[in-house]
This record gives structure tokens, sequence and C-alpha cells, in this order.
């Protein structure tokens, strides 16, 4: 069994690191691509923050056109889509990121939050949750289980990090997965119990996810090519998690302090999924999925 864990967020307890974070982003912003007051930036980050926060549902982290999550999934992406929201809505910010980014991916916003998420979570010390070690201990320890760390990050940051746990067997890092990548044009529909197949999986009148993500679709068929079965482990849920559920892989959800209700309850909800109140509990959990038979397979019939 792969059993494919998320880092930021789950592994690490990244509430701890995202002021941090945001104060790198800003100070770069400020120093090196809009050329403006750190404390000006501040206040209109600090400011960005809390409008979002009052309605979580109207913001969300956009990509090509398409929400790859909203703001209040998790602590990371509520810094990203606040610089997001920040540098789009002011027209001075948004010109001179233009300018700095003229070459972009994505578009110049995208790109260049991207930027500051890529270099600056890499210069922050890792916080891992308390059971961190134990977990990853355990699963590298048993030959049928292959633990395999999942990271929109680049798979040296993610490696130097781990390093300083000091386990005693190496694990493999899925580095660069672009969970975020979103993609209008991907034909590629999924079968919900009820729905039929879908490319947009409605949860409420105010929440939808979309599934549009080909190269994180890619990396987990990849996973499915070297072990029939995959359990994907994360502590949000339109990122890494809501594919592999419309895959019809088993997805567990660890609940952290800004997990979002709505998350925690769709997750529930599907027959592939499952709540976790602490990541300590993910050997045990794993354990229960074996000895009822479930079993990973493709859902995109």
């Amino acid at each position: 069994m792969k059993v494919i864990i998320d880092f930021d967020g789950t592994l690490t307890a990244e509430e701890q690191q995202a002021r941090a974070l945001a104060e790198k982003s800003l100070a770069t912003l400020a120093n090196e691509i809009i050329h403006a007051p750190r404390e000006e930036l501040t206040q209109a980050y600090d400011a960005t923050r809390t409008r979002l926060l009052e309605a979580p549902h109207r913001y969300w982290w956009e990509v090509n056109g398409l929400i790859a999550s909203y703001c209040d999934e998790g602590a990371f992406i509520l810094n990203t889509t606040t610089l997001q929201v920040m540098l789009e809505e002011n027209a001075t910010y948004a010109e001179a990121v233009a300018a700095a980014f003229p070459q972009a991916e994505y578009d110049p916003v995208v790109d260049c939050t991207n930027a500051l998420f890529h270099r600056h979570t890499a210069e922050l010390a890792p916080v891992f949750r308390p059971a961190a070690r134990q977990v990853l201990s355990t699963l590298t320890a048993q030959p049928d289980r292959e633990p395999v760390i999942l990271t929109n990050s680049l798979g040296d940051k993610v490696r130097r990090h781990l390093a300083t746990l000091e386990l005693e067997n190496q694990v493999t890092v899925l580095g660069d997965t672009r969970q975020y990548d979103m993609d209008p044009d991907w034909t590629q529909r999924f079968h919900h119990q009820k729905l039929g197949k879908i490319h947009i999986w409605p949860l409420s009148e105010l929440r939808q996810i979309d599934l549009r993500r080909p190269i994180y679709y890619r990396a987990l068929r990849r996973a499915l090519e070297e072990d029939s079965q995959v359990v994907v482990v994360a502590d949000t849920l339109s990122l890494p998690g809501a594919l592999p559920l419309m895959m019809g892989l088993p997805f567990f959800l660890v609940r952290t302090r800004y997990t979002p209700d709505w998350c925690a309850w769709a997750t529930d909800e599907h027959p592939s999924g499952h709540v976790l109140d602490d990541l300590a509990e993910l050997p045990l959990a794993l354990d229960t999925l074996t000895s009822d038979g479930s079993n990973s397979g493709d859902d995109t019939r």
C-alpha cells in the first residue's frame, strides 16, 4: 500500500508558520517587487485577510479562471489567497507584479504568489506535528506500506526538512505535484455515486470543488501503476483530497484547528472518506481500512 501523506499542514503545523510566511512575503513585495512601504502592505494584507474570513465562500485561490481552493481551507492557502486578492484589487500593485513577471506561466499574480510561497517556505524552519516522526517511523517499518510525502513545493525543500526528523528509513518525496494546476479544457469526468459523471463536485449552494487538475491526476495514476492500493492523507480537501475521492481512493482528512466544518462533512459523507482528529490515529486507521477489505480503484468510468 502506498500511503501518500501531504507535507505542509499534515505533517507540519503550518498554522504556526503562516504569519512568518506572510511577513517574509510582504518584505519581498515591499523591497523587490512593488517598492512600497512595508507598513502600507501589511495594513492592506491584514485588511484583506479579515475581509476574506468574514465570507470565505466568496474568496478562493484562483488559477486559470477556476477555483483551486477556498481561502479558509488551510493556513498557507489563506496566505496565498490573501496575497492574490490584495495584489489583484490594487491597480498599482498589479502593475508592479506584471512588470516583475512579464512571462508568467499562469498569470503574473499567480506566478508571484507561487514564487513567494516556494522561496519563503524553504526559508522557514519546519514545525512538525507531535505525531509526525512516530507515524513515519511506524509506516516505514512496515514492509507492506510505503509512505510517500506529497507536496506542491519542490522536493529538495521537503527532503531537507524531513532530514531533521532523523528517521531510520528514507521516505520518498513526490514533489511539485501542482494540485492547484487547473485546466478548464481538460475533459476527464469522474463518477459520483448520485450525480453520475462530473468534473465539478457540488457540495452546497455556497461551495463546489473543481476536479480539473490533470497534473495531479497523472501523479496519482502513476502511483496506482506502481501499487494497486493507494491512500491519500491530507489536512485540506480541495487541493489534495477531492480528486482521490472521485477516483475511488481512500482519503483521510486530518482535522486541524483551521479545518472548516464543511471539509470534514464532505469527506465523511463520501464512501471513501475518513476524518482523523489527530495524525497519530493514522496507523490504526490504516489497519482498520485493510481489515475491512477496502481497496483503491480508479472511478473515472
